[in-house]
């Protein structure tokens, strides 16, 4: 697993022995860029997606603590490196994910970088099981992936989805819509023990929002918002058999 990270250090021989030692020893590491002080640091954290930063404890104008501090909501692993040992509580009252002493043992930095990727690679599992656009064990609800993280829908919100290519338009009942990069036979298999019917090769309705029914060879269905949508033949006895 690639581990983004960067290296806070104010002595430019530690930072660069550190930096020689990741690209030997641990090459899953990518260092994004060097800080030798608390402001510098917050600049780089703030504008890179990081997993793991390098933390020395003391520094010109603040330390590492103040630094953390000052970052508030802390979504990186920490590795503390310092040549004090009595930091070590502090560090781990700070939620640090290791405690490297300098100088710096190259089996112990392994070790700590080894810990970090195990950490993170349980939370992209994690992630990434939640991520899944899906209805999950929280009742009536599914999950849209976004940038940022995901968002909780409730599935009665929904009244159609709308096939896009590779896409799908979800259309709510308060007027929104959300594009999510999921074919729409994934939302049919998604949704699959909730009350909605695949209408037609480019539509999956909400059957709790359909007030009317348009007979023809297929027929159509109108939805509460007043929104018609064309039902194919093959898919007729699949919508008429929720209304038996």
């Amino acid at each position: 697993m690639k581990l983004t990270s960067i290296i806070v250090e104010d002595e430019e021989t530690s930072r660069e022995i550190l930096k020689n030692y990741l690209k030997k020893y641990c090459p899953n590491v990518t260092v994004l860029g060097e800080a030798s002080n608390v402001q510098e640091a917050l600049v780089l954290i703030r504008n890179n997606d990081l997993d793991l930063v390098f933390l020395d404890v003391e520094m010109p104008y603040g330390n590492a603590f103040d630094l953390l501090d000052k970052v508030g909501d802390i979504n990186f692993e920490t590795i503390f490196v310092t040549a004090y040992n009595h930091y070590a509580m502090d560090a781990l009252n700070a939620h640090a994910s290791y405690y490297l002493m300098k100088p710096i043992s190259i089996d112990e930095l392994i070790k700590a970088v080894d810990y970090v990727t195990e950490i993170k690679t349980k939370e992209d599992a994690l992630q990434d099981e939640i991520l899944i656009p899906k209805t999950n064990s929280v009742a009536g609800k599914i999950t849209i992936p976004q940038q940022s993280g995901f968002e909780v829908i409730n599935t009665s919100d929904i009244l159609y989805c709308k096939a896009d290519d590779n896409y799908t338009e979800i259309y709510l009942n308060n007027n929104k819509k959300k594009l999510v990069s999921k074919t729409l036979k994934y939302f049919e298999d998604a949704l699959a023990n909730s009350s909605f019917a695949r209408v037609h090769k480019s539509y999956l309705v909400n059957v709790n929002e359909v007030v009317k029914y348009l007979k023809g060879k297929g027929g159509s269905v109108v939805l509460s918002n007043g929104q018609e949508i064309m039902v194919s033949a093959s898919k007729k006895s699949v919508l008429l058999s929720y209304f038996k």
